[in-house]
């Protein structure tokens, strides 16, 4: 298990060595923050910077990082180099500028952020872009839970209103409209960080379960550096894709925002943006470990994976978690495929509602606003929530990674203005542009060109898109 060891040794010293580099070339300093400065009571409330990370890491994770990096292990142990070094170098530089540009610009909403360093157009394009997305993510996340819930009555035996979807469905929605609407410290910041201690216990469960049971054996990268995905899909870049929130994701920027409101100090950045990224890649590799270790490999293939993931994602979590932990490992898989899609859905809605006020310059503290914001965009949900789910999370994770993409390049022009180093973000976004545009030349529900067109074109793209990044820098100077 060396290589599993080796990659969480460099994501806990990634995050004191490059995290602190990334953390002093931004230079947080002691400036009055927005949560002092504005304090609505609504939004903008300071937070101990305990609840700060705990809420991050839960808002940003959901059951990101646990399937997300289950799919990955598809390809085989060389998912954990992507996790440990997309997370510390792409990741992690990713959600800690996002939150402390946001810091920086009175804890706008990401899209008013990139409209600020990028122009008018790009902020209309994220503005778009941001809502859909984040509409997206809260009712597939509502529409999850809901079949799940409905799943467990029924197998106990439980007929009547219990099994009935629809009406979960409504009450999740319901929960989202108090949730969206009320101060950030009312439920969000007295349970969140509960459900965040949960999330963290269940990937120690794990990895603990692996540790002790002498079946198990996580293998290593340099005896399996080859593609073991059973459908022989490309490693390139589909598991960059796959992996998602266990490694970067832009959903992450849309969720940064929402802890920038709540800090009493730029100092807190550090831990809490990069700090819960590098915790969600350690989640990541506990899970990816699992997903390597626990089922059968038939040919130099992952196919026992594949066959339990087959049954969907919340039958794979409670299967490790059974194998791992028993009984215990059971009520956490239960607690985490509920409860954690919740937790990133009602943030979703509510970072969708603070993105909406920010275009439309409509002050969040009258509570007559708020409602405004949140009847249509629960409305919208509901109409979502009763599409083919298949539909609506198909484009999710082109869409998430894209977003980082234009982050990065949006953190690249601040750095820039700054006069810093901005090689430290342009490169990641570089490296991410390369791998939204293969995949959306390559993958089937895109425009299914192949490899052999995919590979030159995306490559060819992120080279452009570094092109035009040097040459409006040098349009400012001059």
């Amino acid at each position: 298990m060396i290589s599993f060891l080796v990659c969480l040794a460099l994501l806990i010293g990634g995050y004191f060595v490059y995290g602190n580099l990334v953390n002093n070339i931004f230079n947080p300093d002691d400036r009055e923050t927005p949560a002092v400065r504005i304090n609505d009571g609504v939004d903008y409330v300071v937070m101990p910077q305990w609840k700060l990370f705990l809420i991050q890491l839960l808002n940003i994770a959901g059951l990101g990082p646990i399937f997300g990096a289950m799919q990955g292990a598809l390809w085989g142990p060389v998912v954990f180099l992507w996790i440990t070094f997309g997370t510390i170098f792409a990741g992690g530089v990713h959600d800690f500028f996002s939150g402390m540009m946001s810091e920086r610009n009175d804890g706008a909403s990401i899209s008013e952020v990139c409209g600020i360093y990028l122009g008018g157009l790009m902020q209309n394009v994220m503005r778009v872009f941001s809502v859909v997305l984040l509409v997206m993510v809260g009712t597939v996340f509502a529409v999850g839970p809901a079949g799940l819930i409905v799943t467990l009555f029924s197998n106990g035996g439980a007929q009547g209103l219990v099994v009935n979807k629809e009406m979960w469905l409504w009450i999740i929605l319901a929960y989202y409209f108090i949730a969206t609407f009320i101060s950030i410290d009312k439920i969000i910041g007295k349970i969140y960080p509960i459900f965040g201690i949960c999330l963290i216990i269940m990937a120690l469960g794990v990895a603990f379960g692996i540790f002790t049971k002498p079946e198990y054996v996580i293998p290593e990268i340099w005896s399996n550096f080859r593609n073991m995905h059973p459908s022989g899909t490309p490693v390139w870049s589909f598991m960059f894709i796959t992996v998602a929130c266990g490694a970067i994701s832009g959903f992450h920027a849309t969720q940064s925002p929402l802890m920038a409101r709540c800090m009493k100090s730029e100092k807190q950045g550090h831990f809490v943006f990069y700090g819960a990224m590098v915790c969600e890649g350690i989640i990541a590799l506990i899970w990816a470990a699992a997903g390597c270790s626990l089922y059968e490999v038939t040919g130099g293939l992952n196919t026992g994976l594949a066959e339990i993931m087959k049954n969907g994602q919340s039958a794979a979590i409670y299967d490790v978690c059974q194998k791992t932990m028993g009984g215990v490992g059971i009520a956490l898989a239960m607690l985490g495929v509920i409860a954690c899609p919740i937790t990133s859905g009602d943030t979703a809605f509510r970072s969708a509602r603070l993105t909406l006020a920010d275009w439309f310059k409509v002050d969040q503290k009258n509570w007559k606003n708020r409602l405004l914001l949140c009847v249509p965009l629960l409305g919208i949900g509901a109409i979502v929530g009763h599409m083919d789910y298949s539909i609506v999370w198909r484009y999710f994770s082109w869409t998430n990674q894209t977003l980082a993409m234009i982050v990065l390049w949006t953190a690249s022009m601040y750095l820039y203005k700054a006069k810093k180093n901005y090689w430290l973000t342009a490169v990641p976004a570089t490296f991410m542009s390369a791998v939204s545009m293969t995949y959306f030349f390559c993958a089937k529900e895109c425009l299914n060109l192949g490899t052999a067109v995919a590979y030159p074109v995306g490559i060819v793209l992120a080279v452009v898109f570094l092109g035009i990044f040097i040459r409006a820098t040098k349009k400012q100077t001059a």
